[in-house]
């Protein structure tokens, strides 16, 4: 079985409808998924694919390679299918297993799960953020490494986006800040098919795109998205365009090739049907009957790409060997980046803050530590949401990451808080180490690209200041109480709410160590008095999550006093106020529930140990979860509410989080 191929035009018209059918094959089988989309894209992406990007399927990881972001990810049979048919590790049996449990083809692409998969998408602008990410990684990449005569980074940025992304908020605040940036890396192929979920995208979506994006500085191109070389000839002009991010908005049809489905919103989240299957292929020339049917002179022309690939890639190596021998200093650097380590001896850079320092707000101990280690870590780079002056995350003397100057470590995202995070997520996935910082009231506004890092295993950092009530006179509107709970809800995000100085630095030491999941480190706009660690433990109990900072004197503890962040020095002075009316108090500092879970049953219960069932725990947030480490005897002081605008004494007499009202308390539980 097999269809004749004469010239090329009759080759690329085979290989991009092998994508189309093998995206309707595979959904049909699963009886579930997005068949529409692969199908009216095929086109525009084989022409990218095949004619300009720059990857080794047999090498996924090479890192000059050229990115691909399939930003509306429910198409994803199209991104499958490109892999499995330029040679990546992706055998037809996972095509033929697509949406099933145990397969390497999930209903949306996944980093970490398939091979070639740059990252996880499928919420839809998401795709679109982090390519904007990776392309300023790439643009800082190459100021900072390439040195004459060698361009070791050089790489370029595509995605395919949809509709759907373009009307999600972030892609307007990511394109916004790409176009100021002039990102010329970066090139988008907008998939216009005019159809969303619900019917024509006219019943929501009307505005000029190609206006819009014009307005944003970018390069703006229209073409046929089935003229194959029309497509060609934008994506050339795109790579020509070195000063402003590029989009080509390419009509296209979904479902393209099926006489019933194409153009209509029937073809976008469901199978075709097995007999519209049929009629489709058979409108398309393809033997009907035939599954997951690959031509052979289709398949051999897409495996070419990794005999270009495994070319591409030698050469870049030879390139890097000498290069390495004019620059061993900076090869050397690369090497820790991509083997995700750090330099040796790093941590002795860390300052070591104590009682001479006096007291600070955990956001200005932040600060100094960054600072600190930015010497030492010239790939840690990163900036706020505009909040740089507030959030202590201005790196002194490293520059402005903006247009003209991309070896800048700052970066100024704007109020563009959603996009931000999803940056953070793109830089991340090109080996930097970023961070990114703003209110944590604004953490809401960045909960997709937080659960997205958390989900997907990227090691981005993110800083939270202004952490409580304790801001004071702005009021509800920016104290955050219900925050910290909902980010302690999000699975493999670890959350740090240091109590001083001294956990400050070791909070940033376990931040950049980790490099399996992102870290949100939650600070104070308020100054702390220092933790006198001559008498009390040391901090550096931080990483184990919650320790023994106060032991009770005089015998077992009648009552542990659990506290996070700001309210650490709250239960100290408690503990020495109840100890005058015999009460013994150990005080447990609990910066981080996340690490102390993943503490030994051992090291947990002398911490707390069961037998102490008298417990008060004090945070100045929600109560939500705090059951869990109290226990049912247990009781907790925290804000069942929201706050007000007053200065700060005002608030903490208010709320109740003052010594009298700990002590009391305590008191009251221990005389049950």
């Amino acid at each position: 079985m097999s269809v004749a191929v004469v010239d090329q035009k009759q080759t690329d018209e085979l290989c991009i409808n092998t994508i189309r059918t093998l995206a309707m094959d595979a959904v049909q089988k699963a009886n579930s998924g997005h068949p529409g989309m692969p199908m009216g894209a095929a086109l525009m992406a084989y022409v990218l694919w095949d004619r300009f990007l720059r990857h080794n399927p047999a090498n996924p990881k090479w890192p000059n390679r050229d990115r691909f972001i399939l930003s509306p990810g429910h198409g994803c049979m199209l991104l499958y299918a490109l892999l499995h048919l330029t040679g990546y590790d992706l055998p037809m049996e996972q095509l033929k297993q697509f949406r099933q449990a145990g397969s390497i083809t999930p209903g949306h692409p996944e980093y970490g799960v398939t091979p070639g998969i740059e990252c996880t998408t499928g919420p839809l602008g998401q795709g679109f953020a982090n390519g904007v990410g990776m392309a300023i990684a790439q643009k800082f990449l190459a100021s900072y490494f390439n040195r004459p005569p060698y361009s070791i980074f050089d790489y370029h940025i595509y995605a395919i986006v949809s509709d759907g992304d373009l009307m999600e908020g972030v892609t307007s605040e990511a394109a916004s800040l790409a176009g100021h940036l002039g990102l010329g890396n970066l090139i988008y192929l907008y998939d216009d098919n005019h159809i969303s979920i619900e019917g024509d995208t006219a019943l929501a979506f009307t505005e000029s795109v190609d206006e819009r994006f014009a307005a944003y500085r970018w390069h703006v191109q229209r073409v046929d998205g089935n003229d194959i070389e029309g497509v060609h000839k934008a994506i050339e002009a795109a790579r020509e365009e070195k000063g402003r991010p590029s989009i080509i908005c390419c009509r296209t049809h979904i479902a393209f090739g099926s006489p019933h489905k194409q153009d209509t919103a029937g073809a976008h989240g469901s199978p075709l049907g097995a007999d519209e299957v049929k009629l489709t292929k058979r409108n398309l020339g393809w033997p009907e009957e035939a599954q997951f049917y690959v031509p052979p002179e289709a398949l051999a022309h897409f495996r070419e790409a990794t005999r270009r690939g495994q070319a591409l890639e030698s050469d870049w190596k030879s390139n890097f060997e000498r290069y390495a021998g004019d620059y061993p200093e900076m090869a050397a650097q690369w090497s820790l980046i991509q083997e995700g380590k750090l330099p040796a001896g790093w941590e002795k850079s860390l300052p070591v803050f104590g009682v001479s320092a006096g007291s600070l707000a955990t956001r200005e101990a932040s600060g100094k530590v960054l600072n600190a280690v930015a010497l030492i870590l010239p790939w840690l780079v990163g900036g706020s949401g505009d909040l740089a002056p507030s959030t202590e995350t201005l790196l002194k003397g490293y520059g402005d990451f903006e247009k003209g100057n991309y070896q800048g470590r700052n970066f100024h995202f704007g109020v563009r808080e959603h996009a931000m995070g999803s940056i953070t997520n793109g830089i991340a996935l090109s080996g930097l180490i970023p961070f990114s910082a703003t209110f944590l009231q604004f953490s809401d506004y960045m909960r997709p690209p937080i659960r997205l890092a958390a989900f997907s295993e990227y090691p981005s950092i993110f800083v939270f200041t202004h952490d409580s009530l304790g801001l004071g006179e702005d009021g509800p509107t920016h104290q955050p109480v219900e925050h910290l709970a909902a980010l302690r809800a999000i699975p493999n995000l670890t959350v740090i709410r240091p109590a001083d100085g001294d956990e400050t630095g070791q909070a940033w030491k376990f931040a950049l160590e980790n490099r399996k999941s992102p870290t949100a480190l939650v600070l104070t706009r308020q100054k702390l008095p220092p933790i006198d660690r001559a008498k009390y433990a040391p901090a550096m109990g931080l990483l184990n999550g919650a320790y023994v900072l106060a032991e009770a004197e005089g015998g077992a503890p009648d009552i542990i006093l659990i506290a996070t962040g700001s309210e650490v020095s709250l239960a100290i002075e408690s503990r020495l106020e109840l100890a005058k009316r015999g009460i013994r108090a150990r005080v447990v500092s609990m910066p981080s529930w996340e690490l102390f879970e993943q503490q030994s049953q051992a090291y947990r219960d002398s911490v707390l140990p069961p037998a102490v069932r008298l417990r008060l725990a004090v945070e100045m947030a929600g109560p939500m979860g705090w059951r869990k480490w109290i226990g049912e005897a247990g009781d907790m002081i925290c804000v069942d509410g929201y706050g007000i605008s007053a200065p700060l004494k005002a608030i903490l007499e208010t709320f109740g989080f003052t010594v009298d009202n700990v002590v009391t308390r305590a008191r009251k539980l221990v005389s049950r």
